[in-house]
């Protein structure tokens, strides 16, 4: 599999972590086509542990992963960063890491207390350091998902005339709704196309469509070229702009690039859904006492329960609310993970 990369700005202003070395801490390394070395199977589902001993913290520290645009990033998630150091008593700060992987070693090595993780991640984070799930996002009334496949080529993938959606934006094959799975029967025409793909830790960008291209019975490493960008926003314009004829992200990414680029939802066109994926979450640092787990927990979720808290959380990832999550629910994503060679 042939990779190019397309990057998108970095962060300025707040704090960036550089990417951890894994070497030594128990990450089964992946081969260049995506498996891990031991193939070995998920792991059950994680709910964490505390340390009981601990002293309270004074302050906190807060690893986000942009989704989007960095830069922005950087000042969306202030008024979360307000309203915690009020809710807690205590500083919060944040800091934006450089990939997924880079969170999750954030609170193995205590650099991060709170991490704003997706699906695997926190599972991970929870397996490796006994990191705790401890809630799952809500959008629009959903903790679950549809990951996307997008195209600028839609007499290729649509077998139907597209529609517009309630956002204005064009979809094909039953996937307006957003609800997955949809138009997967198209996937076989992706062979020998140029796809957009994120980074294989990502749930939205690579893993669930991956795992539903190798459904198809598609070989990723032979049956595709790879575009690999860094965040889905870039997925969606490496499609607007032809660098790819296919793309991937989380539904509906085309509305984080719309206000830039208003002609996208014509220009780039939905055309398959993957199954549902688990939301994203928070998972909080087993070196905090139970007690500090469930003060952030808490926090966490009063601030979501308010309007000031919904705007600021709908800026940052686009969540309308915050729910105790279910680790089960979350080890889904581990099993489509494995479903593709990935520890």
């Amino acid at each position: 599999m042939k990779i190019r990369k397309i990057a998108v700005a970095s962060a300025s202003g707040l704090a960036i972590l550089a990417a951890l070395a894994l070497s030594g801490c128990g990450v089964q390394q992946q081969t260049a086509s995506g498996s891990t070395a031991s193939g070995t199977a998920a792991p059950a589902a994680c709910t964490g542990t505390s340390d009981d001993s601990a002293k309270a913290p004074t302050s906190l520290t807060l690893a986000l992963v942009p989704s989007g645009d960095a830069a922005k990033l950087v000042e969306t998630v202030k008024p979360l960063e307000e309203a915690l150091t009020s809710r807690l008593g205590i500083p919060v700060k944040g800091v934006i890491t450089q990939d997924y992987q880079a969170a999750v070693e954030a609170i193995g090595s205590n650099q991060a207390q709170i991490g704003m993780l997706p699906s695997l991640q926190m599972s991970q984070a929870c397996d490796k350091y006994g990191a705790v799930p401890a809630l799952q996002t809500q959008r629009n009334g959903k903790s679950t998902y549809a990951a996307q496949f997008f195209t600028n080529d839609p007499k290729k993938y649509c077998s139907d005339t597209p529609v517009k959606g309630a956002n204005g934006m064009l979809y094909c094959n039953g996937t307006e709704k957003g609800t997955g799975p949809a138009g997967l029967d198209s996937i076989t025409k992706i062979k020998g196309a140029t796809v957009s793909l994120l980074q294989a830790a990502s749930p939205a960008g690579y893993i669930f469509p991956v795992a539903a291209m190798k459904k198809a019975g598609l070989d990723v490493d032979k049956d595709i070229k790879t575009v690999q960008v860094t965040a889905n926003d870039a997925s969606v314009l490496a499609v607007y702009n032809g660098d790819a004829e296919v793309g991937t992200s989380y539904w509906d990414a085309r509305s984080v690039v719309q206000k830039d680029t208003p002609d996208v939802g014509e220009k780039v066109v939905v055309f398959a859904l993957t199954d549902e994926i688990p939301n994203d979450g928070a998972s909080i640092s087993s070196k905090l006492s139970k007690t500090w787990q469930t003060k952030i927990a808490d926090a966490m979720k009063d601030y979501a329960g308010t309007p000031e808290g919904v705007k600021a959380l709908t800026a940052i990832y686009q969540i309308t609310g915050l729910v105790d999550a279910d680790p089960a629910s979350l080890k889904k994503t581990q099993d489509a993970a494995a479903s593709i060679g990935l520890g």
